[in-house]
């Protein structure tokens, strides 16, 4: 799948250097170029605020604070900057300050520190605000609640909100997991909406700002809508993975370096969420993309994986030693996971799957496992049912139909928001 026709030119072979056409002829536009080829339609004469990060590119990876920052027609005037900062140069987690940026001398105000929704001494001076960040499709990826954050702030100031339209890597007609229960709205799932939910970011801004979605309310706060615009994307089909674009992929964040992993992702995160219990590959060379652990008998545990015919997945052995985190530089044994069919696979429960063949071979539970973490498995999974039901026996069977059931109710809401 990685770099699908793309494979034009082998120069400087000593480095091994490769061109890839996809990337450079491309298919898609993103919402900023569309922009671009507008003149900048809804910007002129305008006073406005942009946040991004580095995915925030075109396809030559010009940055959109560069290009709304010199274009003639576009007054740009604050920046606002999401979990690992405007440039991207803040670890995960790591809080992010306000200050200048170097390169345009802008004002930057954070919104991954003191506070996570812009105040309205931020929003002074703005008269529309710029959204354009390169999501991955889950819901427990904050951008996506700085979005609703970012929205719901300007609604109380009236300053409408463009959106820039960009893929959902895991193509739009995924849709997968439960509903976020009450009592479970966090900044890793602030909507009601499925784990995985097969909109666009643009789509998504439509839908929780119509359906009344978007939680960053507190308490009797009412819900809030704002004038939203969406620049659209031009070429862009729901069949589409991130590959099929043309585009370049630019890391949203440092576990994300390849269009790849925003697949692997949704397929192992809550089980990362256990500490102490599976490496998923951060700290190495594949985040997101293995089990493994030093006590794992990498052969049996793929030959009980293989076992379930688990549909449009395959597994490999592998055994690695991570380079940075609690595992550095112990060699460790396990799986990585392929979809050999991706319509088939169910990406969420893959990980799901793997935590039953670990307490089938060796009997080690993650729930019991991992105490101090369990909040936080409940809000990425936007409820506790399912950490209850699956901790008594570590069977998928017994939570599959819960964990699908929102699915088909949630398609036939999401679909009138369809821009694609």
């Amino acid at each position: 799948m990685l770099f699908r026709n793309c494979f034009h030119k082998l120069l400087c072979a000593s480095a091994l250097a490769i061109i890839c056409t996809a990337a450079l002829a491309g298919n898609v536009k993103p919402g900023i170029e569309v922009l671009r080829e507008s003149g900048f339609a809804g910007l002129e004469g305008k006073r406005v605020g942009l946040v991004t990060n580095p995915s925030g590119v075109d396809r030559n990876l010009r940055s959109t604070v560069d290009i709304l920052f010199k274009a003639p027609e576009v007054n740009l005037v604050a920046l606002y900057a999401p979990e690992h900062g405007i440039r991207g140069d803040i670890y995960a987690g790591g809080k992010v300050e306000s200050g200048r940026d170097d390169a345009t001398g802008l004002p930057v105000f954070s919104l991954y520190g003191d506070t996570r929704k812009p105040t309205q001494e931020m929003l002074k001076g703005i008269d529309i605000m710029v959204y354009d960040i390169q999501d991955v499709g889950s819901r427990s990826y904050t951008f996506i609640s700085t979005l609703g954050l970012v929205m719901r702030a300007c609604a109380e100031k009236g300053i409408p909100v463009m959106v820039l339209d960009r893929p959902n890597p895991l193509g739009g007609n995924k849709v997968e997991g439960p509903l976020v229960r009450d009592g479970f709205h966090s900044f890793v799932s602030q909507y009601k909406i499925p784990y995985v939910y097969g909109l666009t970011v643009g789509e998504l801004a439509q839908m929780i700002n119509e359906e009344g979605l978007n939680r960053g309310q507190k308490g009797n706060e009412p819900v809030l809508k704002c004038k939203l615009y969406i620049v659209p994307m031009e070429g862009w089909e729901r069949d589409m993975l991130f590959n099929d674009t043309g585009l370049p992929w630019i890391l949203p964040s440092p576990n994300i370096p390849y269009a790849e992993t925003a697949i692997c992702y949704p397929s192992s995160g809550l089980c990362g969420e256990m500490y102490g219990y599976l490496n998923i590959g951060i700290g190495y060379t594949l985040p997101f993309g293995t089990f493994a652990e030093e006590w794992v008998d990498a052969d049996k545990l793929k030959a009980r994986l293989d076992s379930y015919h688990v549909p449009g997945v395959a597994w490999r052995t592998i055994h690695y030693k991570p380079i940075s985190g609690r595992l550095n530089g112990k060699m460790i044994h396990g799986v990585q996971f392929f979809y050999t069919d991706y319509e088939k696979a169910t990406l969420t429960l893959t990980q799901f799957y793997v935590m039953q063949a670990v307490f089938e071979l060796y009997g080690k539970n993650p729930i019991e496992m991992s105490t101090g973490r369990l909040a936080m498995f409940d809000k990425v999974c936007g409820t506790d049912y399912v950490r209850k039901e699956f901790g008594k026996r570590l069977k998928v069977a017994d939570i599959i139909d819960y964990w699908n059931g929102d699915a088909d109710e949630f398609k036939k809401l999401s679909k009138k928001y369809y821009i694609y």
